[in-house]
């Protein structure tokens, strides 16, 4: 997953690192503190008279660990918002310039909803995977990992008694990443359809007053917002059950460990320091390793999410050139011209000339083609087949600029919003 977003990060992946370098290095200060009450308990246990010095120190050092902790975390998160924010902005670029060489008439297809989503609303979504789950998934996962080693260390029987919870915990985890991954294509789909909805019914609230379909807009409105809602209740619903379960389960690293352990120190098979060195232990490793699989489930988003966005400019760029409009004559040609939308072809081998100086009306039937030849005029689709020609020249053999400057378009659509 992070292999696809890498490409974007470019020199700011340092900052990556240094946020995950800091974050460890905070949570291992996190821990320290219970390896100090250990030290404060076990000459109790033992019977040993502690100082106040002996007390002070250690209580002084916990109070600086914490205080370490709390600056390291914030300077990780620092480094990542550096990286995030500024892969966000080479995702965009990316996207702009990919953007830029698409046909006009694709991107108008796309609809303003969906590119909206795209360039703000799914991209936004990158940030907090970039800024949160890598390095913060990463580093209290690695924390939790060294507190169960140091565990096994310490009393290996009483190390694995702790761990009794996190095979249930991780299975309920992993029904609940299946159930999601199963719904996570319709739930982003009812979300971009939603969006592109929404914003087409206001962009286009003009014209439904003007004609009359209210009715009719506002039904297909509506159907796509309860659609959404009904995709994300029926994701949730499955998921819930189990994120209640993992949750309840994988904190609880001593439910086993506390009873028997203490069984264990009565029959001599462990010591009770051991007992009190691993249940300190086990604090700090629930904690880390619940957030640390939380932002798991969600850094499987960050592929999802880039390919979504690499996919949706994924479209054959504009066939055209940087030449400038080398005749005189405006005469335009078209020449055995084929066209389809998608699967559907509405222009079948069309051939004509428009002579300079000349006014010539299509007529024709609704659908028939008639705005379709001269949005392909002003070449906002590529061709199936033959050429379009002005002044003999092919569109595609000048830049977009060029035959903008030689040909004015006026659709109907602002034709309607004037009128």
């Amino acid at each position: 997953m992070f292999n696809k977003v890498k490409p974007y990060m470019g020199e700011y992946i340092k900052y990556t690192y240094a946020a995950l370098a800091a974050m460890f290095a905070g949570l291992i200060a996190s821990t320290l503190p219970f390896f100090m009450v250990y030290r404060i308990i076990k000459p109790l246990i033992d019977g040993e008279k502690l100082s106040f010095s002996y007390i002070a120190v250690h209580i002084t050092v916990i109070f600086v660990c914490e205080l370490a902790y709390a600056i390291l975390y914030v300077w990780g998160l620092k480094f990542s918002h550096i990286s995030a924010y500024n892969t966000l902005k080479n995702i965009r670029i990316s996207l702009q310039k990919k953007l830029e060489r698409q046909p006009l008439g694709t991107i108008q297809d796309m609809g303003n909803g969906k590119i909206k989503k795209l360039f703000t609303d799914d991209i936004d979504q990158v940030e907090m995977l970039l800024a949160h789950a890598i390095p913060e998934g990463i580093s209290n996962l690695s924390m939790a990992l060294i507190a169960i080693i140091c565990m096994f260390f310490a009393d290996w029987k009483l190390a694995l008694l702790s761990l009794c919870s996190l095979p249930l915990g991780l299975f309920a985890m992993g029904m609940m990443f299946k159930a999601g991954m199963e719904r996570m294509n319709a739930y982003y789909a009812a979300s971009a359809k939603m969006n592109a909805t929404i914003i087409e019914y206001v962009n286009g609230m003009e014209v439904v007053k003007v004609f009359g379909r209210d009715g009719e807009s506002y039904k297909r409105y509506e159907k796509d917002v309860k659609d959404y809602r009904d995709f994300t209740l029926a994701w949730y619903k499955v998921c819930w059950p189990w994120m209640s379960l993992y949750n309840a389960l994988i904190p609880c690293v001593a439910l086993v460990m506390l009873p028997v352990g203490t069984i264990f120190v009565i029959n001599g098979t462990s010591t009770l320091a051991d007992l009190v060195l691993v249940f300190c232990l086990s604090l700090s490793v629930g904690m880390p390793l619940l957030k640390a699989l939380a932002f798991a489930g969600k850094i499987p988003q960050l592929g999802y999410k880039i390919d979504e966005i690499e996919k949706a400019m994924d479209n054959e760029p504009l066939s055209t050139n940087d030449n400038q409009f080398i005749d005189n004559s405006h005469i335009v040609n078209f020449n055995d011209v084929r066209f389809a939308y998608k699967e559907q072809e509405v222009l079948h081998g069309v051939s004509l000339e428009l002579d300079e100086g000349t006014l010539t009306a299509l007529v024709g039937e609704s659908g028939s083609g008639k705005s379709t030849l001269a949005k392909l005029l002003v070449h906002y689709y590529d061709l199936n087949g033959g050429s379009i020609t002005l002044g003999g020249q092919d569109i595609t053999d000048m830049s977009i600029e060029a035959l903008n400057d030689n040909i004015s378009y006026v659709s109907q659509e602002q034709l309607r919003r004037r009128e």
